[in-house]
């Protein structure tokens, strides 16, 4: 990369942001533009993160520190995976959903299940983490090999539907308990902000200025080498091939949700459902929120887009310097 280079982010869908700062061959692309006077060459590192793309660019005066950091880095997030992923049979979400309950869960999942019930309160249950049962359900139907379109069978959404409800979730330092057999738990919603707020931590206190976080969620830590605000662009919902807002970020995170990231149909059945219905979300094309944490950005744009723009205001008047840009469904751009 040439080191006069500033970057603008490409958002291109929910939980996979493409953080690329430099001109090099990536997917999906970059558009790097304003041009540095001095800074330190960036250091990129590009892997997943609870099955999300993830990127990192940090600049320290000497690469090798940089380099090591994020060696450690990848060390943290696997052990975070070990908590949060449901792709690992052996992580404490996975064991809680086989048992229906967790003895002595670690700090950062009852930290993170704390949150999670108090924005599943305010937001009136268009935010809850016990989803996963409908989800289960659609998974299933688009997995049979005749179903290309249309939603399960009502009876079985219906059931699932009576499963989801996060009050029945016992929650404290010693234990966590389903209340009713066959709830399960997504953490999807809000755990890759908490990871992307973890390592921006954990750089701030090594000792970095400048950085982009992109563990699922994005986190600029700091401003751009040049004392600008990082540029990220987010694509039109209504036309992927552009864009339809910039956002800038200065020590700040940003969650965009919005069904088009991972469709089951061409009919607008996708993986954001409203746990009271168990339909796919359809009041807004999608929700970006800009917060202080991306823990409280990713849970917010959840419930955001669920819920749509008329309980936006509520939502983010109890998160201080927090606010939202949906697009809605007649493709106006809406600022909260």
């Amino acid at each position: 990369m040439n080191n006069k280079q500033q970057q603008v982010r490409v958002l291109t869908r929910r939980n996979a942001l493409r953080i690329l700062g430099s001109a090099i061959a990536l997917p999906s692309g970059i558009l790097a533009l304003r041009k540095l006077a001095s800074s330190p060459l960036p250091v990129q590192w590009q892997g997943e993160a609870l099955g999300a793309q993830a990127n990192l660019t940090l600049w320290h005066p000497n690469p090798r520190f940089a380099r090591r950091t994020i060696i450690r880095i990848c060390s943290e997030v696997k052990r975070l995976e070990g908590i949060f992923s449901l792709y690992r049979n052996d992580s404490e979400i996975s064991r809680l959903n086989k048992e229906g309950y967790l003895v002595v869960p670690s700090p950062e999942l009852v930290e993170v299940l704390e949150l999670s019930r108090q924005i599943a309160n305010t937001s009136g249950g268009a935010f809850d983490p016990t989803i996963q049962a409908i989800w289960n359900v659609y998974a299933e139907h688009f997995s049979s090999s005749h179903a290309t379109h249309g939603t399960p069978d009502p009876k079985r959404l219906a059931k699932a539907c009576k499963l989801v409800n996060f009050a029945e979730m016992d929650v404290g330092s010693r234990g966590i308990n389903f209340t009713r057999k066959g709830m399960l738990l997504s953490l999807n919603g809000i755990a890759q902000g908490y990871i992307t707020d973890y390592i921006t931590d954990l750089l701030r206190n090594e000792g970095f200025d400048n950085a982009m976080v992109e563990l699922g969620e994005t986190r600029a830590l700091g401003v751009a080498p040049d004392g600008q605000p990082f540029i990220v662009n987010l694509i039109n919902p209504i036309e992927p091939g552009f864009v339809n807002r910039s956002i800038l970020l200065s020590n700040e995170a940003l969650s965009v949700s919005g069904g088009y990231g991972t469709p089951f149909s061409a009919i607008g059945t996708h993986h954001i459902f409203d746990p009271i219905t168990g339909n796919s979300a359809n009041r807004l094309l999608d929700a970006a929120v800009i917060a202080p944490s991306a823990m409280i950005a990713d849970a917010l744009s959840t419930a955001i887009y669920v819920a749509g723009e008329q309980v936006a205001s509520k939502l983010l008047s109890v998160y201080p310097s927090s606010y939202a840009v949906v697009t809605q469904l007649d493709g106006a751009i809406l600022k909260i």
